[in-house]
């Protein structure tokens, strides 16, 4: 039994249909992904989805003030509803 290997591409987008939203933060501890803006930027241009980015303020491990984006799914691409996925 063969099991299909999973891109980084293929696995941001399962984790978007899965839960939505996703961080740098979190696309690197769960896929040891670093650049996900590229990943986002494909997936946007190149495969249809709607994808929006949102400045998130918090503060890091020193009380400091920082700023990074969460990417959200807001459509997925027009492909998926024409195959009912």
């Amino acid at each position: 039994m063969s099991k299909e290997k999973l891109t980084q591409l293929k696995r941001i987008e399962r984790h978007l249909r899965d839960f939505g939203g996703i961080t740098s933060l979190e696309s690197f501890i769960e896929y040891g992904i670093t650049r996900l803006s590229a990943i986002i930027y494909t997936l946007r241009h190149e495969k249809g989805y709607e994808i929006q980015g949102e400045w998130v303020e918090k503060k890091n491990r020193y009380g400091e003030p920082t700023r990074f984006k969460k990417y959200q799914l807001i459509k997925k691409n027009i492909f998926d509803f024409i195959k009912g996925a």
